[in-house]
């Protein structure tokens, strides 16, 4: 079933391309993050950039605050192997130098750089050089007057910040132009960004600013970012989190991938949540998992399963799997028992088989072994865990009858 039967249609927006990599217009979402390096230290800052292309990574953003950072731009994008924006906030001088160094876009914060000669200059250059400017509007940040006007940081006011700075962009007739509208509140974000997408055709950046360190920034920016995106709005996003930056470009591609927006890139690995009738720690042996499995591009759905009575039949949807059994790990594509490899070889085994799936396919994988040896071997350790736990491991059924002398007594 496609992905669009679930979520609202998609927001029609502009297109425009940072470097050669297009945004909206249909295009697909696409993942941005930002250095934490000096970005004067060039090559601190190339080896942070090619982490994040390998995490996912689709568009990087680089502060440009001072002259040295300037210059070291003008040696990154060159050599950086995804498009570079600079990031500007109070000097609009630093904007036109980012220029001269060859970024591929600015992002211009409208509460920092307020002077709109300044601003007409900065966008007249990006005209000139066909160059797209993102206009990064933050809650904490508005204009004093905004503040002033509608009582506090509210989506109105937002919405009006980003209107303002697209009036002077006009001015000099220029439109390659996406807007972010960003808040740490996520209920304010979620409707400055549904109100902006009502009054403007232009490509929108999505994000919840500040969103904190993980695990409680991860969900602070899902939440805004992936309501946003099932009601079909938002172009590009970018997870702001209190973290190493190439945790927000997996962070990015996971969800975009969870969405059915983006085609899978790395694996996904589904595990269950463990119960009585486990034979092995689920949770340490999906983190060995996925750390073995790391950034490789391995496209399949990779399951992690605590028991060989269920595990096979409620992962049977997965490329490949693992059920613990007996000491033993028991092997499955598709949902086929193909091999049994002691405990400790588990995590090695489920890597080496999906590397073998992912050049070869499911279906060699399954040909290349004698599946009904497997397959009985998955039978025995099935019956022997039942017999060990019995059919009722959790004592359901125990605390049924107690629950009815309860009710009913």
């Amino acid at each position: 079933m496609d992905v669009t039967e679930w979520t609202h249609e998609r927001r029609q927006s502009r297109q425009i391309h940072v470097g050669n990599v297009p945004v909206g217009g249909g295009a697909p979402i696409t993942v941005q993050s930002m250095t934490i390096t000096k970005t004067a230290d060039v090559e601190g800052t190339l080896q942070q950039i090619y982490a994040l292309a390998a995490a996912g990574c689709d568009i990087v953003r680089c502060t440009c605050n001072e002259q040295e950072a300037a210059e070291g731009l003008a040696q990154i994008v060159p050599r950086s192997p995804i498009p570079v924006i600079a990031d500007i906030h109070h000097q609009y001088k630093m904007a036109l130098a980012a220029m001269e160094a060859g970024v591929h876009g600015l992002r211009l914060n409208p509460g920092n750089i307020r002077r709109p000669e300044h601003i007409k200059a900065v966008a007249s250059e990006a005209r000139d050089r066909g160059l797209p400017i993102r206009i990064g509007v933050n809650a904490g940040s508005l204009d004093p007057a905004l503040y002033d006007k509608y009582g506090g940081a509210t989506p109105e006011a937002m919405v009006e910040s980003a209107l303002q700075e697209i009036a002077y962009f006009h001015e000099v007739d220029f439109d390659l132009i996406k807007i972010s509208v960003k808040a740490s509140s996520v209920p304010l974000m979620v409707e400055a960004y549904r109100q902006l997408s009502e009054v403007t055709d232009h490509p929108l950046h999505l994000g919840v600013t500040e969103a904190g360190p993980p695990p409680a920034g991860l969900i602070k920016a899902t939440a805004g970012i992936a309501t946003l995106l099932m009601e079909g709005i938002g172009d590009t996003i970018r997870y702001s989190l209190t973290a190493d930056p190439v945790e927000e470009a997996r962070a990015g591609r996971q969800l975009l991938e969870a969405l059915g927006l983006r085609e899978r890139k790395n694996i996904d690995l589904i595990a269950c949540p463990s119960c009585g009738r486990a034979e092995i720690d689920v949770i340490d042996v999906a983190n060995r998992a996925m750390q073995a499995f790391g950034d490789r591009k391995i496209p399949l759905q990779v399951a992690v399963m605590g028991c060989v009575v269920n595990g096979p039949g409620e992962a049977r949807e997965a490329d490949i799997g693992i059920a613990a059994g007996n000491k033993r790990g028991h092997l499955f594509v598709k949902g086929r028992n193909v091999a049994v490899v002691p405990e400790s070889e588990m995590v090695e085994a489920l890597v080496e088989w999906a590397e073998f799936i992912h050049e070869h396919g499911a279906e060699a994988a399954i040909a290349r072994v004698d599946t009904a040896l497997a397959e009985r071997e998955a039978a025995k350790d099935r019956s022997t865990l039942l017999d060990a736990q019995g059919d009722d491991a959790n004592h359901a059924n125990e605390k049924i009858v107690e629950i009815r002398k309860t009710v009913n007594g």
